[in-house]
């Protein structure tokens, strides 16, 4: 759905009436487009202390084919800047991230990127230590919402061994992939050695079977269309009911329609037995498919409850279970479920609703270390307001609001959810394991 606001404020009259008058102005947002670089300017590479990761990083963005500064001369545009904070040991080294970013922030160029690295709180030798590494998460979620024009923020966890682990998460966070993720922390741990470590950048899901539940319309049609673009083979699965539009989604992206209840019994047998059958195996899992039924909970009746929970959390858990016993989910898989940011702050008449996204979240953290000693890996991604249809028939006002409550000021594309699931389905993201990521433009409230 086209939103009007920011349409008319990025126009020439627009500017000028939101300049004169005060009001926000969302920006055009950097998408990715296959064959675009990484970054459309140089960037800014820097360390804090003894950080412990600069040469990587450097030969990662050499690699993309990024312009590389290690100094800032305090006149150039900057796209990027990259913040290597791995060596802070205390309170006192905070002072030094505080000196490099803040001037630099004065010339990130619209869209721009702010992402730092750190070490794990859990993992630091003292209090103070812990201290500074955690302070870095504050700093980066208040710039988050201070950076303009499309700019982000954002923060990596890189545990120690997971060096090598790092460059598809730094390629997400840097590229227009990325465009409504903002104020997030990801860590990232050491990859199994199963991983391939020559991915193609351009087509990272080659060779890769991908089945996404709820396929047919929506974020689910958009998730397909990225993963068949980046080589994968699609499976398209949703209800006998979606069969036309399941189809019609299918046949798009070169990809086959499978035609399925998921909260039946037999789902995972019949998805195992589509994807071997149709594509010779089974290498991602997307749990897209959901509903909502929303009623304040003292008027829900039993039936509105159980619907929910049935759909969005029971069938995740059934179909999972399914595929890991039989082994049609083997070392290598991904499975990615979407969760909701109503599932982490909660939504006034979605007690259900919540409730299923939440128990998605317990679901990832909790098969997490499973999945990690199947050389496989599980995680979430939590969107927020989106421009779908189910948005577009909210109250105007209602919308109008859901749209601004955000960093970004706008709503997400169907697109930005579908971007983030297929970095998480890559095989180079194997050190990204029982991660939550938010699609939401950094929600102002509750998230």
């Amino acid at each position: 759905m086209t939103d009007r606001y920011r349409s008319f404020t990025n126009s020439r009259t627009g500017r000028r009436v939101a300049s004169r008058l005060g009001l926000p102005r969302p920006a055009e947002l950097r998408r990715y487009q296959p064959g675009e670089p990484l970054l459309p300017g140089p960037a800014l590479l820097t360390a804090t202390g003894n950080g412990q990761l600069s040469e990587i990083l450097a030969r990662v963005l050499d690699a993309a084919g990024v312009e590389l500064h290690g100094v800032d001369d305090g006149r150039r545009r900057l796209s990027a800047i990259v913040v290597d904070a791995t060596g802070v040991m205390g309170v006192a080294d905070l002072a030094e991230v505080h000196a490099t970013v803040g001037p630099a922030l004065k010339r990130l160029q619209p869209s721009g990127r702010l992402l730092l690295f750190g070490r794990p709180v859990t993992d630091a030798g003292s209090t103070g230590e812990a201290a500074a590494r955690q302070a870095l998460d504050g700093l980066m979620r208040s710039v988050a919402k201070e950076v303009r024009a499309g700019a982000t923020a954002n923060l990596v966890v890189v545990d120690d061994g997971a060096e090598g682990s790092l460059e598809s998460t730094v390629r997400f966070f840097l590229s227009g992939r990325s465009a409504f993720v903002s104020g997030q922390s990801v860590q990232v741990a050491a990859r199994p050695t199963s991983t391939n470590d020559s991915p193609d950048w351009v087509r990272p899901l080659d060779g890769r079977v991908a089945v996404v539940t709820g396929a047919a319309q929506g974020i689910g049609a958009a998730i397909a269309r990225v993963l068949a673009r980046d080589g994968a083979r699609v499976v398209c699965a949703d209800l006998p009911a979606q069969g036309e539009r399941l189809a019609e989604v299918a046949n798009e992206v070169g990809g086959t329609g499978l035609q399925v209840d998921i909260t039946a019994s037999s789902a995972p047998d019949r998805i195992a037995g589509h994807a071997t059958g149709r594509h010779g195996g089974l290498d991602v899992l997307v749990h897209n498919a959901g509903i909502t039924r929303d009623r304040l909970l003292a008027n829900m009746d039993a039936a509105t409850w159980s619907s929910v929970l049935s759909v969005n959390l029971e069938a995740q858990l059934r179909i999972n279970d399914g595929l890991l016993r039989s082994g049609a989910l083997g070392a290598g898989s991904r499975i990615i479920s979407a969760s909701s940011t109503s599932g982490i702050a909660g939504n006034r008449g979605q007690a259900n609703y919540a409730a299923s996204k939440a128990g998605i979240i317990g679901m990832v953290r909790a098969a997490a270390p499973e999945l990690a000693s199947r050389s496989a890996t599980i995680n979430a991604v939590a969107p927020g307001f989106i421009e779908t249809d189910m948005t577009a028939s909210m109250p105007l006002a209602v919308r109008e609001v859901a749209r601004r409550l955000n960093s970004l000021r706008q709503g997400g594309q169907p697109v930005d959810v579908a971007e983030t699931i297929a970095w998480l389905a890559q095989e180079s993201s194997a050190g990204v394991n029982g991660q939550v990521v938010r699609v939401c433009g950094q929600n102002l409230v509750g998230a």
